[in-house]
């Protein structure tokens, strides 16, 4: 493993490193650092987890100059990233660098206001970058370094056009830079259009390797309460030091809050509902002290918490690649971690392509779910469930449908395949019948 000062970097950005205790760079780094200190255009596929920032990062702050006007700008899907990428950006830049943020949600003046006192790179969310350009506070003549991070995840949230607009108002002999997970035809057809020629791609660990190594993944089959004796179970016989939670909708995530709240557990809540303040202080809070974050697919893409040993999928994700953002939330940077999926029975379709399209092998586990099955829940409203079934009934989940005790669908005494995985004789997948 190669490390930082191994590349030639300025002093000063070398300290920077040492100081937040970046010493050896990870594979994407190694690779693509030196191809982008040559001035080449790089496109980089690489696994979540995998140190994407710092290998962007890294050769900005080497090549960039003070000089109070834009010369870099990232470009990131969501708030969050682009606060997490400025955070690092700001810990690494030297020399009375400037970094600015900008994105919605936030107050526009203020940021214009940041803008206007100079800045050196620019990290930002498509539309408010749009929003600023319109008002003329952001003017990108002068940019140099362009980043696209997180581009798969840019073009599933629809905001492609946004940035193609962008690039073509920032000067043709730019160095560009397109780093994803994945690489769909629509971002290969935006590095054709958008890129020199010759830029050079690099793919980091096998193609098919889409979750680092790491991880092991393990999952167990549960519907309706029982997936809270589920829950209480596994943090019970794993001992979590930092988890993410993820559930499908903002009132289940806030329904798994309460009720961890109400079992004593130190949780955290974030979800798209609440406001931009609100979702800052709880990154803040789980960061520093807090064991557990409950959230919905917000926190499954990008966010850098280095120490989250285990991902529990209290939802499983309907989309495989869904799975993989989620899981990439652990492991960082090469440790270790752990995923646990509850799946419902009907659910061993979704389970299986899981698998297979995000290669990665499943166990079931056995957990002592006997002593939590008469755990009570929070008090529901009468709205909540009434939602929470038209809800189901909309988007086809059947997992709280046809599996009260006693139904005996599936074997066992209330119903449920005591401690069984899909397959198998005693307790195996059977489909739902009508």
């Amino acid at each position: 493993m190669k490390e930082f000062r191994e590349f030639g970097l300025k002093p000063e950005l070398l300290a920077a490193l040492d100081r937040i205790g970046f010493r050896s760079a990870t594979e994407v780094q190694e690779q693509a650092i030196p191809m982008l200190l040559q001035g080449k255009d790089v496109i980089v596929r690489s696994k979540t987890g995998s140190g994407k920032t710092g290998a962007f990062l890294v050769p900005i702050l080497q090549m960039l100059e003070r000089k109070g006007h834009p010369q870099a700008l990232v470009l990131l899907p969501t708030r969050e990233l682009a606060l997490q990428v400025t955070s690092v950006a700001k810990r690494l830049s030297h020399g009375g660098l400037r970094v600015v943020v900008v994105y919605g949600g936030a107050s526009i003046n203020v940021q214009m206001d940041e803008l206007s006192r100079g800045a050196d790179l620019v990290i930002g969310t498509p539309g408010r970058v749009i929003d600023l350009m319109d008002r003329g506070a952001l003017r990108l003549q002068g940019v140099k370094f362009m980043v696209l991070d997180e581009a798969d995840l840019m073009l599933d949230m629809g905001f492609i056009e946004d940035v193609e607009l962008i690039m073509s108002m920032t000067p043709k002999e730019r160095q560009t830079m397109l780093f994803s997970a994945t690489m769909p035809r629509e971002i290969i057809d935006i590095s054709r259009k958008h890129m020199r020629h010759d830029a050079v791609r690099l793919t980091v660990g096998e193609e098919e390797k889409l979750t680092v190594e790491t991880i092991t993944h393990n999952y167990f089959i549960a519907n309706g309460r029982f997936k809270f004796a589920a829950l209480l179970a596994y943090i019970d016989h794993f001992k979590p030091a930092k988890c993410i939670i993820f559930s499908s909708t903002q009132r289940e995530s806030e329904f798994i809050f309460q009720f961890l709240r109400e079992n004593g557990m130190d949780v955290i809540l974030m979800h798209g509902g609440l406001t931009q303040a609100k979702r800052e202080h709880s990154l803040r809070e789980f960061r520093e002290h807090a064991r557990f974050l409950i959230s919905t697919n917000l926190a499954a893409r990008g966010l850098d918490i280095p120490d989250v040993t285990d991902i529990i999928n209290f939802d499983a994700p309907d989309e495989p690649k869904t799975y993989v953002h989620r899981v990439g939330r652990s492991a960082r940077m090469g440790k270790d971690g752990r995923a646990f999926t509850i799946f419902g029975y009907e659910q061993k379709d979704l389970m299986q392509a899981t698998m297979r399209i995000a290669n990665v092998r499943m166990h079931h586990i056995h957990l002592e779910t006997d002593r939590y099955r008469n755990v009570q829940l929070p008090e529901r409203t009468r709205g909540d469930r009434r939602r929470s079934f038209h809800q189901r009934e909309r988007t086809g989940d059947r997992n709280f449908r046809g599996h009260r005790p006693g139904s005996g669908r599936y074997g066992g005494r209330d119903g449920r395949r005591e401690g069984g995985g899909y397959g198998g004789r005693r307790g195996g997948y059977r489909p739902r019948q009508g």
